[in-house]
């Protein structure tokens, strides 16, 4: 866990070192113009020989490469002024004063996506999971976003862990296993209130994963198979019960219809002697009451050619 902790950390550094980085960076535009800006000053200072216009297209071309700047079509630029929020800039183009203005950070407004894992938490029926949870979220207020939190992109990620870990201990593993979308709209719901005055907005939490530890599975697995056992018994079970209640209802009218019985008892005997090469054991009382010595005798009998 505190290995996760510490790459969530880095990664989290260095997505902000590099948009204050990009912001006090000149822009490629501005780059551009200060260039343009040199190569015309030295070349009239060269045609009026005279280095004046060299220096002062020089300081020029430095202040337009410091005051313009570009924001992309999905960023917002937060610009101070002495210290003060002034309001945002952008998408597009725009400029501001140099040393007097400053952009405090880049501001992505698109959909973003952290990975949240929580290690370990122990369930409402005390069992160690690992659970991994994804959140979907955007900044739709920039101004409060940059104003309210020192840094969203790692109060997000701790809150929704810490969010994740307390939805753990309230609910029970079956629960969590079958019911993970019903989890992932309570872990939106939470997250949600806590954001919104930051200016941020949780669309949607989805929980990927809940690794059990391996003893817990192969006991679960085990009872899974003595559960289908316990179904499969009482199935039979049952179809056992109906059969004897269809044959209670069939001795029910061979009682009271022996001559029934004698013609189910010779079907059965001519099935049973229809295949070649087949003997059949008929007890000798059978044969009596059923009268069935001659039935027997003539089918013992070769067939003898006409």
């Amino acid at each position: 866990m505190a290995q996760s902790i510490n790459v969530m950390d880095w990664m989290t550094t260095r997505s902000r070192r590099s948009r204050l980085s990009r912001a006090q960076a000149p822009s490629g535009i501005g780059v551009a113009v200060f260039l343009i800006a040199v190569a015309a000053g030295a070349a009239l200072a060269v045609w009026r020989d005279n280095p004046a216009p060299a220096v002062l297209s020089g300081i020029i071309g430095l202040y337009f490469m410091f005051a313009i700047k570009v924001a992309n079509q999905w960023e917002k630029a937060v610009v101070l002024r002495m210290g003060r929020y002034v309001g945002l800039r952008g998408p597009g183009l725009f400029m501001i004063i140099p040393v007097v203005d400053s952009i405090s950070q880049f501001v992505d407004q698109r959909v973003r996506v952290t990975d949240v894992k929580a290690e370990a938490a122990l369930t409402r029926d005390t069992v160690p999971v690992n659970v991994d949870a994804i959140v979907f979220w955007l900044v739709w207020n920039a101004e409060k976003s940059v104003l309210e939190v020192m840094d969203f992109d790692a109060a997000i990620s701790l809150s929704a862990q810490t969010a994740l870990r307390e939805s753990i201990g309230r609910h029970e593993l079956a629960q969590m296993i079958t019911e993970r979308e019903t989890l992932g709209h309570e872990l939106q719901r939470i997250l949600d209130e806590k954001t919104n005055p930051w200016g941020i907005t949780v669309q949607s939490v989805e929980i990927r994963d809940v690794h059990i530890p391996q003893a817990l599975e192969d006991a679960m697995s085990r009872q899974a198979q003595a559960e289908r056992e316990r179904q499969a018994r009482i199935i039979l079970g049952t179809a056992e019960t109906e059969i004897a209640a269809k044959f209670n209802q069939a001795s029910a009218v061979y009682v009271d219809n022996p001559v029934a019985l004698h013609l189910r008892a010779m079907n059965m005997l001519y099935e049973a002697i229809k295949e070649k090469g087949s003997m059949v054991i008929v007890p000798s009382s059978a044969v009596e009451t059923m009268g069935l010595g001659g039935l027997l005798g003539a089918s013992a009998l070769p067939r003898q050619p006409q």
